[in-house]
């Protein structure tokens, strides 16, 4: 056994069964090895941020690790902006990347980041990053990585393999372990929450991550139930059950001028599983935390705690009734009509989204219509695709996603500017005929950026500066695009054209682009940031 053979069967025997690579020179040894194990599906991408983007998206969904494949730090490098996300999702992830022999190291720095080790890189997006020293390490270093991925909400762990370790003789991997214990909230901090929850203030909780769906959304709907207190969500949820039949839940809204009025009523806040509200950028003048000093926050559970035992335990203790207080109903209307805007496209999707779908957003200036225009649709899994800021991930976590669930149909509403980050995705969804459906938000513009100058411009905007923010000069052609990868691809204009053509890639299988010409008018929210800024 060499230590490729012995990394991949530490994997395969953690229950790992998935790769989404993009290998190089230094990998063949590793490519070689998968080829002859039984039990990996190995999945090409075309750039490595599709790669990490879809391990992302498989996470979410299946509740497991996939692994990645990536060439040497420049190949890592290129995935990082979607591991960065998958981190702050709390994705569980194991990372393979290939590196120089370590006897040839030396006389290469420049292909080790000039006097530094991948591993280095690694350590500022993992959870946990170890560099194999010989052969036999590959196999405890998978078998470390895949237990510790599954620790707590997720993990990110990467594992640096140079080339002569995965060639080298070795032992076998170890005998798989049981899984790492998640820590449990302690019965003093279930007992401090029951009188939070009892003392008759005007109270909300804030969920994230496995509190967002499943059994833990459903725990937490009964405790609301009982104690009267408001179901919030995180701003950037990265999988959230919602539609009819779910229990209702409130979305943290993302800007400062919606996110502070909207906490001014709460007393007190309860996080579970979910980061204490702030902005995600700063700005001049504007405060970061979206809570005022009068509400009074408790950190619950964290990402590192058994979040669904502790709500089992919490829901135990307040004496909750067996079902929630409150479900989504589904909403009735007609279909739309005229021009269309995002909130047709919602309205659309609002009445022809398939049960049980997963609907993944990475459209930052729509994302709020789209939003509100399908909470009302039969029940399904809203994944935000940019959990860390890093916007382009809605394709590669679409197609992860896909990969997890080949038997539920994936939706991903893409904007036009950070779908040109990883567009190779398409060619990836074509070429495992993933049963994906593209939407692409096109307004030939960074339509959010428009609105975030505001708050740091005077006077009008000059022509030098939007043409920093505007994409029609060429606008982007996406039914060639997709067509040129092998996805089929159609071009809406009206909200009309949009529903018939949505209805028909909801009808059938397959990947499918829809390229929806919106038409779109931020001057009003430009105009009231622009008022309200600081000079």
């Amino acid at each position: 056994m060499n230590g490729a053979q012995a990394l991949f069967k530490a994997l395969t025997d953690a229950g790992l069964d998935t790769c989404f690579a993009n290998p190089g020179t230094s990998e063949m040894q590793l490519v070689y090895e998968i080829g002859q194990t039984k039990g990996v599906r190995p999945i090409l991408c075309l750039e490595e941020n599709v790669v990490t983007g879809a391990a992302d998206g498989y996470g979410r969904m299946a509740g497991r690790p996939a692994f990645t494949l990536l060439h040497v730090g420049s190949g890592f490098a290129n995935g990082i902006a979607n591991i960065h996300n998958a981190g702050r999702a709390n994705t569980t992830m194991v990372n393979v990347v290939g590196a120089n022999a370590t006897y040839h190291q030396p006389n290469f720095a420049e292909h080790e980041f000039i006097g530094g080790k991948i591993v280095d890189l690694a350590r500022v997006v993992s959870h946990w990053a170890h560099e194999a020293k010989s052969a036999s390490d590959l196999g405890v270093l998978g078998a470390m990585a895949a237990r510790y991925s599954r620790m707590g909400a997720g993990k990110i762990c990467t594992v640096v393999a140079p080339t002569n370790c995965h060639w080298d003789p070795a032992v076998a991997p170890p005998v798989p372990a049981a899984p790492l214990e998640t820590p449990k909230v302690s019965p003093q901090t279930i007992q401090e929450v029951v009188a939070l929850l009892t003392n008759g203030k005007k109270t909300a909780i804030a969920l994230g991550s496995h509190a967002m769906y499943g059994d833990g959304l459903e725990l937490a709907g009964r405790i609301a139930a009982k104690s009267g207190a408001d179901l919030l969500v995180e701003t950037t949820p990265s999988r959230l059950a919602r539609g009819e039949g779910r229990v209702a839940v409130e979305k943290i809204p993302y800007l400062p001028e919606d996110a502070i009025p909207f906490f001014q009523k709460y007393e007190q806040l309860i996080l579970v599983g979910a980061l204490f509200p702030v902005t995600t950028f700063a700005y001049k003048g504007k405060p970061v935390i979206k809570v005022p000093a009068s509400c009074e926050v408790t950190a619950f559970a964290t990402v590192d705690h058994d979040i669904l035992s502790a709500l089992a335990d919490l829901a135990k203790a307040v004496g909750t009734p067996s079902q929630p207080a409150t479900r989504r109903v589904r909403s009735e209307r007609a279909p739309p009509s005229g021009a269309l805007t995002d909130a047709t496209i919602g309205q659309t999707m609002g009445l022809l989204l398939p049960q049980n779908a997963i609907l993944v957003s990475d459209s930052a200036t729509t994302e709020a219509a789209l939003y509100l225009g399908t909470e009302g649709a039969l029940a399904h899994d809203y994944l935000f695709a940019d959990c860390g800021g890093a916007i382009g991930a809605g394709l590669p976590v679409a197609l992860g996603a896909a990969v997890a669930c080949p038997d539920r149909k994936t939706i991903v509403l893409e904007g036009d500017g950070s779908g040109m980050y990883t567009p190779q995705s398409l060619w990836t969804m074509a070429r495992e005929n993933v049963d994906v459906t593209v939407v692409v938000l096109k307004n030939d513009n960074y339509g959010i950026l428009n609105i975030e100058l505001a708050r740091v411009r005077d006077g009008d905007p000059n022509e030098k500066m939007l043409s920093m923010l505007h994409l029609s000069n060429p606008s982007l052609d996406w039914v060639k695009l997709a067509e040129a990868q092998g996805v089929p691809a159609t071009r809406a204009t009206t909200a009309e054209e949009f529903h018939r053509q949505f209805a028909a890639a909801m009808s059938t299988k397959g990947p499918k682009l829809i390229e929806a010409k919106i038409v779109q008018n931020l001057q009003p929210a430009i105009d009231a940031v622009h008022k309200a800024r600081v000079p």
